[in-house]
């Protein structure tokens, strides 16, 4: 499995509109992706900044260029996104899962 990993940054005032948009537009998206296993959004706050984490999971590298096309380092960011956000990462990294534990769900 690929973890696939990029960071975001948005103002406390559209922070949640961004959350609002990977909750619903993105995941829509990726849940339209061959071997796409999932995904988690981290949030804190960064200063006067909130950043957020993306972390999607593919079966493999080519499942990754499904979803991002032919240079999978290159980050999608959606415009809706790019309104909400202040800036962002433009490349993204890849690493396999080397472990996947699963807690009891708290």
């Amino acid at each position: 499995m690929i973890a696939r990993t990029w960071r975001g940054w948005a103002s406390k005032a559209t922070a949640d509109d961004y959350q609002r948009h990977y909750e619903s537009e993105v995941a829509g998206h990726l849940q339209q992706v061959p071997g796409f296993c999932g995904a988690r959004l981290l949030r804190r706050y960064d200063g006067e900044e909130v950043m957020f984490t993306s972390i999607t999971f593919f079966t493999s590298m080519d499942d990754v260029r499904a979803f991002a096309g032919e240079d999978p380092g290159q980050a999608v960011v959606e415009e809706t996104a790019r309104r909400a956000l202040t800036r962002w990462d433009e490349r993204v990294t890849h690493h396999e899962v080397a472990a996947d534990l699963h807690g009891d769900g708290h």
